[in-house]
């Protein structure tokens, strides 16, 4: 008979109290440092923080917290996506041929979203069924994306006037200093993170990345959980593409490359350890909320933007050591209790 995870214990199923509180204090560490940047920008430039300023905050950091969720889920079954700059990329030329030719804007973003899955599947049945690594995996089809796009696409490109003006509207729209784009990353961001916490489903991903023999021997469907990650992972990419669409109005061949790092480092700077099984949702939009903004503060108060990519690397390395100290020393913490507790048990 197969053992459930009702009848077999699953370690690291959910985070004991001590691990929950060290990710909320990291959380929160992060959305002190977003505050007080923004904060101290807001001073030497009073205009940063108007109501048009705040909405291309969020404009622009919508749909990295999209494609951040879906590599989140990725990494926490101890995986990794690099082909969601491509996946994005593809997905967006896509999207807007389809709406060059006079398609459904609803359909349009349909086709993306379906795209994105179906490259996704690709990933996750390469990964889960061939047992091949998935940096390897993604590596390659990073470049097989790549390259079809560039092929496919060649000098041709997308722009604002190929697209509705519905579309493109929805792209730059909002409630007050709200926009649409971000209401919709909200909507996703609440969605999954629910289902992560408080779906049996969701859970397993937690089990699988702590511990995937373990999580296997406990009746966790490990095939299973890695492949719908990658396959929402591919979804909210393709998601991502469609709206860059909106918001930008402007895709080529070159559209999402390099973007992959971006996302990984979104998600581990927002504390979902790559090593797996810790970590949510949350943290990565963060994450992806934080390097944005840094994309926008340091124009705004004189600084090159050259230095953007190297603020980057220097928060992700900071994110991952980090993370090694926090789970050596919660490591170090469990072990003492446990010591304590046999010898309280047989004192």
């Amino acid at each position: 008979m197969t053992t459930t995870l009702e009848s077999a214990p699953v370690p690291a199923t959910a985070p004991t109290t001590l691990i929950d509180r060290v990710l909320r204090l990291r959380e929160f560490a992060i959305l002190a440092v977003l505050v007080l940047m923004l904060g101290a920008t807001q001073i030497t430039n009073s205009a940063f923080l108007s109501q048009q300023g705040i909405k291309d905050l969020l404009l622009n950091a919508t749909i990295l917290v999209l494609v951040a969720i879906g590599e989140a889920m990725v990494v926490l079954t101890r995986n990794v996506d690099l082909s969601v700059g491509s996946v994005l990329g593809v997905a967006a030329f896509a999207a807007g041929t389809f709406l060059r030719s006079g398609g459904n804007p609803f359909l349009a973003v349909l086709i993306a979203v379906a795209l994105g899955a179906a490259f996704g599947a690709l990933n996750g049945l390469l990964v889960s069924t061939g047992q091949v690594p998935a940096l390897v995996v993604t590596l390659g089809t990073l470049y097989i994306i790549r390259g079809t796009d560039s092929i496919w696409v060649g000098s041709r490109e997308i722009t604002a006037g190929d697209l509705p003006s519905g579309f493109s509207s929805f792209g730059h729209g909002g409630l007050g200093f709200v926009p649409y784009l971000a209401i919709l990353a909200a909507l996703v961001l609440v969605a999954v993170a629910w289902y992560l916490r408080d779906y049996p489903g969701g859970r397993e991903f937690y089990a699988l990345g702590s511990s995937p023999e373990a999580a296997r021997l406990a009746g966790v469907p490990v095939r299973k959980r890695v492949l719908t990650a990658y396959i929402a992972c591919g979804a909210l990419a393709g998601l991502g593409g469609a709206l860059y669409l909106a918001r930008f109005g402007n895709v080529d061949s070159g559209t999402g490359g390099g973007y992959e790092l971006t996302v990984v480092s979104a998600v581990v700077v927002g504390g979902v350890a790559f090593t797996g099984g810790s970590g949510n949702v949350y943290g990565a939009a963060l994450g992806a909320l934080l390097l944005t903004s840094v994309n926008s503060v340091l124009p705004s108060i004189g600084v090159s933007s050259t230095w953007v990519l190297a603020i980057d690397g220097i928060l992700l390395l900071l994110a991952i050591a980090v993370d090694r100290i926090v789970a050596l020393r919660v490591a170090g913490t469990l072990r003492t209790r446990a010591a304590r507790r046999r010898i309280a048990r047989h004192g």
